[in-house]
């Protein structure tokens, strides 16, 4: 029989085993990673942007279609981390707009919205670029115009669109260079598919495993209740005494322990003489007790609901949660309304001690934590922007991989002035806010650092995580890359002497200095022997050796 349309109810299951489906596989999406990095992360990005809607909609209670629309499009847009993150919170906001207005969706409206989804991510993007997740969601929303025409049956219409989605995504190879010679297809629209899968396997009727979404805790305390009480299978929790009025052999206690198991769970079943302890957990404690009543008197009965109890919990560490989140939020407004608004703020994002207190000692009133291990959120963003006392915030992204969700972050802010600076890398963070100039306004300072930045040759010094081949390098698990702003510049066995590799790629005549930042791996003793060995090979050129602290890179370079 054929399936013509999909309810508000169905939509959220599949959405939320979409989003179970690629946390699932999201290891296996890092390692398409081109890059052979220990921190490739698309698929950690994709599927903390998704999980974070997928929180806000478990925390709903009955709803229509504009609330499970609302839910997923705002977690997602504010949860989104990466480009990969950012692309996917664009076209889930763009597929919700389209279906935000309708009871029930069919073949036709919901091509409408893969069409929309699509528009709407592409806008997103500056320079879309073929071969990716863009291209994978082109080919969804094309297959799904042409099936539209062609059938108003679900069980033809997705199948059929998945089936193209797979032959588009096995072509980004042949689209990106860089994806054929790793021998990859694009990360991105890998985690598109999974998405797509997962919410089909949930149309079809299978059993999902949802544990791995917990429900926001942002939101009502009755909604939250829905959730985690549900969690709970067997509702009251039981306990009597059996005054045994003849011998409980050992044959009783094991035929009540298998009455006991049908009906619950949590069973204690102890026997001391003519006394018999019971404790189960169990929806119908009086099978329980008709049982028992067959063996003997009862005493000392006990029957506590547990659901119940739980919600008054949950309630009493709602109320607890909400008044220190009022009293925070008192004390920091209390805090803003003292001190006067400045004209312009700066946000960072940097990991690593030293790294953290350069910014630190140039001014930046704000660090997120983060970067190529982590990209932060655009939830993190906004939280960011807050709490700057400023009319203009400049945001240093400092990692390409960032930059999508600082825009998205500036995109959802009114009261203030935001100007993202695209900085890729923790240098030209560093040049960008020593260029900046407090006497000047906020148009001149952009257009300084926007200037400055460019003159910021960067590289970095990690290990190979597994063997591919890319830039023309042949690399093997455990290899040592120099990587530059525009590839992998140097590979090797030897740090230092494929650091010294990478660092001759990016001096010319006229480089004036270089900067080398140590990361947690280096000793200081070290990183102080390799300074004097560079400024050795380069005597024409001033060499600045500090404290980084980063994980995972060696060495953070800088020549300008």
């Amino acid at each position: 029989m054929a399936t013509k349309t999909i309810n508000v109810d169905v939509l959220a299951k599949m959405f939320l085993a979409g989003a179970q489906n690629i946390e699932a596989k999201k290891d296996y999406i890092n390692e398409l990673n081109v890059f052979p990095v220990p921190d490739g992360d698309t698929g950690t990005n994709m599927s903390m942007t998704i999980m974070s809607a997928a929180k806000e909609v478990t925390a709903l209670n009955n709803p229509e279609m504009k609330d499970l629309a609302k839910a997923i499009s705002s977690g997602s847009l504010r949860g989104a981390r990466g480009n990969s993150g950012v692309i996917l919170s664009q076209l889930l906001r763009g597929f919700t707009k389209a279906i935000k207005e309708e009871k029930e969706i069919d073949v036709l409206a919901l091509a409408a919205a893969c069409q929309r989804a699509r528009d709407t991510a592409y806008k997103a993007v500056m320079k879309p670029k073929e071969g990716t997740i863009l291209t994978v969601a082109s080919g969804i929303a094309t297959k799904a115009a042409e099936m539209a025409e062609e059938t108003d049956d679900l069980e033809v219409f997705i199948p059929a669109v998945i089936e193209y989605a797979e032959e588009v995504l096995n072509k980004t190879p042949e689209m990106l260079p860089v994806l054929k010679e790793a021998g990859v297809v694009d990360s991105g629209g890998q985690g598109l598919l999974e998405v797509i899968k997962g919410g089909y396997d949930a149309f079809l009727g299978k059993e999902i495993d949802y544990s791995s979404i917990k429900p926001s805790t942002s939101v009502t305390v009755n909604k939250v209740n829905a959730e985690d009480t549900a969690d709970i299978k067997f509702g009251y929790c039981t306990e009597f005494i059996i005054l045994t009025e003849k011998e409980f052999t050992e044959e009783d206690e094991h035929e009540f322990k298998k009455f006991l198991s049908s009906i619950g769970d949590s069973i204690v079943c102890v026997a001391d003489d003519d006394v018999v302890k019971i404790h189960v957990h169990t929806n119908d404690p009086g099978l329980a007790i008709q049982k028992a009543l067959t063996y003997g008197q009862l005493s000392k009965m006990k029957i506590d609901n547990m659901r119940e109890e739980h919600q008054e919990k949950l309630i009493r560490d709602a109320e607890k949660l909400a008044e220190e989140q009022a009293k925070e939020e008192a004390a920091y407004e209390e805090k803003k309304t003292a001190e006067p608004r400045k004209a312009m703020g700066f946000i960072t994002v940097s990991i690593g001690a030293g790294m953290n207190e350069i910014f630190k000692e140039l001014g930046a009133d704000y660090i997120i934590e983060g970067g190529q291990t982590m990209n932060p959120s655009t939830e993190d963003m906004l939280n960011a922007i807050d709490q700057v006392n400023a009319d203009t915030v400049f945001i240093l992204p400092n990692n390409k991989n960032i930059i999508l969700a600082a825009n998205q972050a500036k995109s959802l802010v009114e009261d203030k002035e935001i100007i993202v600076i695209p900085t890729k890398t923790v240098p030209q963070g560093i040049t960008a806010i020593i260029n900046f100039m407090p006497d000047a306004d906020a148009k001149t300072n952009e257009e300084a650092m926007l200037e400055e930045i460019k003159n910021v040759k960067t590289g970095q010094m990690t290990y190979a995580v597994r063997d591919t081949h890319i830039d023309d390098k042949e690399i093997h698990e455990g290899d040592i890359m120099g990587i530059g702003d525009s590839g992998i510049l140097a590979v090797g066995k030897d740090l230092e002497e494929t650091t010294k590799e990478l660092i001759a790629n990016l001096v010319d005549e006229d480089s004036e200095l270089i900067s080398i930042y140590y990361g947690e791996e280096v000793s200081e003793e070290e990183a102080e022997k390799f300074a004097g060995e560079i400024e050795e090979l380069y005597p024409d050129v001033d060499v600045d050796i500090q404290f980084g602290g980063q994980p995972i890179y060696y060495y953070v370079l800088a020549v300008e």
